[in-house]
This record gives structure tokens, sequence and C-alpha cells, in this order.
């Protein structure tokens, strides 16, 4: 049975929101923006209508117009089906817009950059804040080609707008391609939930060569041997540098994200004292890790109760020199694209070391000591193989070495 009801954007606002259309029908989901603003303190939730109030003399005339909108969606829905058309969002829509045009009621056609707006701002009640920092910056670097180069609707993202964005980006911006990338991944899903609702019908985006761009990365991990030599150095000298590497070590032997392994209270601490059981940040994902020794004894020290963690760009400062300090500056080189060209750069290791390298290193470590692929997947949170094999790092060498012990070769 086909329902239509009307939610407001922000039902907590202290000022006027937007009200949505919904429509479910047939196990589908179809969300239209109404034009249509009201101040939350004027809205029955359970009539989905504005309230008769002296405050709101309008409520007539308003609720009329969500009236007019909730017959034609349910007009719209019953015509596609006397007319043997199976109802889709697109469809429905056009359907819709047919019904409301007049000219009277018809909402106005929200664009590409305003519903980015306001999906980033329903997107911090619902999203992390990394992820929302992301949805910004394309945001910030759509809105400014779109006033460089060319204005910016739905159906500008061709893959003439795709090649003429990256060019863009490395022109103006000398990103690297694989921030390039992820702003091409970005804008894909602002594309898909733009279509999800019905806003957008231009499917160029899903094309093969509308391709979200990736560089191999050149990002180091630490040997088990390079931990120990870690974990071995005397810094009670120095409470911050003792800090850090206990943290870091704690990420290293859990594969916790900083944003993860920085929050483990004694609570996270089961199975008397064998388990570490968190729920994920970034993917909510319940994941239990069998404690480490190494790990048991930096818990031990501190009595299950961490010390506070610095921000992840101070800890990423210090964790450099706790890394120095154990001689790890072997001469690394580096490559990476920017702004279409290739830049070289020759490094010592513990120059390459950021509080992500913990993760990376708890999953190669755990990788080459033969630990089966799906058991890390489980705690890594990877969904297939093959985008785990990306993640890892190991040198040729290293995987002749693993290869070595497989009966194959014996």
């Amino acid at each position: 049975m086909a329902k239509a009801k009307f939610v407001l954007k922000e039902p907590h606002a202290k000022t006027e929101t937007l009200i949505y259309l919904v429509y479910n029908y047939q196990y589908n989901r179809f969300k239209y923006s109404t034009a249509e603003k009201v101040n939350p303190k004027f809205w029955n939730k359970n009539d989905q209508r504005v309230k008769a109030s002296k405050n709101f003399p309008e409520h007539p005339e308003f609720n009329a117009r969500l009236d007019k909108i909730e017959n034609g969606i349910n007009n719209a829905f019953r015509k596609l089906l006397n007319d043997g058309i199976q109802p889709n969002n697109k469809n429905l829509k056009d359907a819709l817009e047919n019904e409301l045009s007049d000219h009277i009621l018809k909402p106005k056609k929200t664009t590409l950059l305003e519903f980015i707006e306001d999906y980033i701002e329903e997107s911090k009640l619902k999203k992390s804040i990394g992820t929302v920092k992301v949805y910004n910056t394309t945001f910030k670097y759509l809105k400014e080609y779109s006033q460089k180069r060319k204005k910016l609707n739905f159906e500008n993202i061709t893959l003439e707008f795709y090649s003429n964005y990256v060019a863009f980006l490395n022109i103006e911006y000398n990103l690297a391609s694989n921030t390039i990338g992820k702003h091409i991944k970005t804008i894909k899903s602002f594309m898909n939930e733009a279509t999800d609702r019905g806003l957008n019908d231009n499917l160029d985006y899903r094309k093969r060569k509308f391709k979200t761009i990736r560089e191999e990365a050149d990002t180091i991990y630490l040997s088990i041997d390079e931990l120990k030599r870690i974990e071995d150095l005397k810094l009670s000298a120095s409470q911050r540098l003792d800090r850090v590497r206990d943290l870091f070590l704690i990420g290293c032997y859990t594969g916790l994200r900083f944003s993860d392994f920085t929050e483990i209270k004694p609570e996270n601490i089961t199975s008397n004292n064998s388990l570490i059981e968190v729920r994920t940040r970034k993917t909510s994902q319940r994941i239990s890790i069998p404690l480490h020794q190494t790990v048991r004894r930096i818990l031990k020290k501190y009595n299950n109760k961490l010390p506070k963690a610095y921000t992840n760009q101070t800890m990423n400062q210090y964790l450099k020199e706790v890394v120095s300090l154990a001689g790890i500056k072997e001469l690394i080189e580096t490559s990476i694209t920017k702004g279409g060209k290739i830049e070289r750069t020759v490094l010592p290791k513990f120059k390459l070391v950021s509080t992500h390298t913990a993760r990376r290193s708890f999953a190669t470590n755990l990788y080459l000591a033969q630990v089966p692929t799906i058991s890390i997947m489980k705690i890594t949170g990877h969904k297939t193989e093959q985008s785990f094999l990306k993640y890892i790092r190991v040198t040729q060498k290293e995987n002749a070495d693993k290869l070595l012990t497989h009966p194959f070769f014996n």
C-alpha cells in the first residue's frame, strides 16, 4: 500500500526548515522537496500539517498546498499503474511534477549545489566528523569551479565535466591524484543520493570513464623488530613521548584507527583481560581483538585506563621523534602524482610514520605471520580480500620469504 507523509528536514530547528514529501511504495522510498518551509513550533507531527494557530494565520492556505502535493503524488502513482508502467523514482517524479504543472503549487526545483548544501547539513547528524569534512571540501571546490569555469547543475555532471574538473583540480590546486580521486568519489555519492531522492535523472556519472582516480600510495609499515625497538626505548624522562609511544603500540597490536585506539576504556577489556571489544567510530562495527602481550603490559601500566591522547596532528609530530630515537632511519624513496606530474622524494623512514602506520603495520605483520586473511579482515573491517591486499605493505623479498614455507615450494 503506497503511503505519503510529510517530514521536516530539521525537526528540532529553532528557525524555519524544509518540508519533505516521503512516499513509500512497493518497498521503495521516494523523497521530494516541497520547497515549503515552516518553523517546527508550528508543525503538528501527527497530522503532518501546520497547526491551526493565530500566530500562523496563513495555515489554511499552507496546508492546502501540502494537500495538493499529497493528492498529486497519489494521482501520479495511480496513473502510472493504470497505464501499465512500473513506478520508479524517476517516472514518479516526472508524473508528480506533471500533476503540479499548473505552476500555482509546483515546488521549486532544487539545484545541485543547493542539494549538496542541504545534504551536508543532514549528514552532520548521521555521518562522522571526518566524512562531513570531506563533503565540505568537495563542496568548496565544486562551488569555485561553478563560479570560475561553468555554472553547475545536475545535467552538467557529464564526461566532459569530469575531464575539465580533474584538470581544474590539477592546475588550480595542484592536488595529489588520490585526493582528486576522493573528491570524484564524493561527487558520485552526492549524485547517487540525489538520484535516489528523485532529484536527478542524469546518469553520466555512472559511466565507466567517470572513474575514481586511485594511485598506489608509497605508505610504509613497521616490522615486528622495529616495533620491539620502539617498545624497548627508555622514555621515562619524557612523559609526552612515553605516552605517545604507548598509545601508538596499542594501535600497532590492535589494528584500530586513531579515533578508536585512543578511546579504549576499562569496560572495553573483557573475557578476563583477554579481549578488547569495541564498536568502531567510523563504521559502527562491533569487533573483538585478542590482547597481544605488549597491549597487556601497557594496559597494566595504566591500570586499564589509557592516558588522554594528543590531537592526531600533535601525535604525528611527537611520533616521528619517538621512531627517530629508535634509530629507524632507513632512506625510503616515495613518489606521488601532483598537478599531473610525478614528484619523487627520499626521506628517512621515521619521517613517514603517522598514527595510521599503526593500523597498516598490524595488518601487514599478521599477514606475514600466516594469520588467515579473513581473520585479519574481521578486525580491520575490509569488505573484500582485494581491498585488503591493497592495504598491506609487503616487499617482493618479504613475499618470497613468506612463500618459502608454502607446501608448493617444499
